[in-house]
């Protein structure tokens, strides 16, 4: 399952180096009414960083990443996204949102729209960017993720992977420093995973800092600087591919390890 499409590798060498620290998670506490979902998390990531986050369900993967832009919200710990804290105050979570975009498992494109004017929509809402000035930007975009000739279609009128990738380039049309990942290649077909893939490659050649949930490892050990696995709500292990992946320290890790890479 998790390596089923080859991932081509990535040259340490190409990698931009990275940064200062351009999010920072402290005693990250998260409940669902009696379920503790989220469990003393501490975590730092580099601008530039490239991270996969691994585990099994219900592990707190998703709900981690959807805290750091404000979709979920904290109950205790603190968070800072390019040097703004998280807090109640709407006003920087709208900040934080400006800089951190996120692709999810479901597409959420509008039905009734054209690709196009998907991409073109947050941009001239948000950015206040004029029609001439957004539609520039989304055909940039659409492109860059070698979709520009579908721009006129409707999202029905795409295979899975095609519609993944328009909102991919939805969420680069607001020019984020950061792109956060729910497992983007889940609910597509095995032969349209391969080209989701290649588009984050991309953006991870780019220097863009990534954090992505899913069970690609293929995508992991190719692409990650880091590989971190979560299990009950906490993070139990993380280090670089080849550490993670050759010798897992903790029992959990290597469970979980025994079982996705042997399907």
């Amino acid at each position: 399952m998790t390596d089923r499409q080859p991932v081509p590798a990535v040259d340490p060498a190409d990698r931009p180096a990275l940064g200062g620290t351009i999010i920072e998670i402290e005693a990250l506490n998260k409940w669902y009414g009696e379920f503790h979902a989220l469990t003393d998390v501490d975590l730092k990531v580099a601008a530039g960083e490239r991270i996969v986050i691994c585990g099994p369900s219900g592990s707190g993967k998703s709900t981690l990443i959807r805290c750091i832009n404000g979709l979920e919200k904290v109950q205790k710990g603190r968070i800072v996204v390019d040097n703004v804290e998280l807090a109640a105050d709407s006003r920087n979570i709208e900040a934080v949102r400006q800089e951190v975009g996120m692709v999810f498992q479901q597409f959420n494109l509008f039905p009734h729209m054209t690709v196009l004017r998907n991409c073109m929509l947050a941009p001239m809402r948000s950015r206040g960017l004029s029609k001439a000035q957004a539609q520039a930007l989304a055909t940039e975009y659409l492109t860059r993720v070698r979709i520009g000739d579908q721009a006129h279609k409707y999202p029905s009128q795409l295979s899975g992977g095609q519609q993944q990738r328009v909102a991919i380039a939805r969420a680069l049309c607001m020019t984020p420093k950061i792109m956060l990942f729910d497992e983007p290649t889940s609910a597509l077909d095995p032969e349209m995973v391969k080209e989701v893939l290649d588009t984050m490659i991309g953006l991870a050649n780019d220097g863009m800092t990534m954090l992505c949930v899913t069970h690609e490892m293929g995508f992991a050990r190719s692409v990650a600087d880091r590989v971190i696995f979560m299990s009950e709500g906490r993070i139990i292990e993380q280090g670089p591919p080849d550490q993670f992946f050759s010798h897992p320290q903790h029992e959990k890790t290597r469970n979980f390890l025994g079982q996705i890479l042997d399907h």
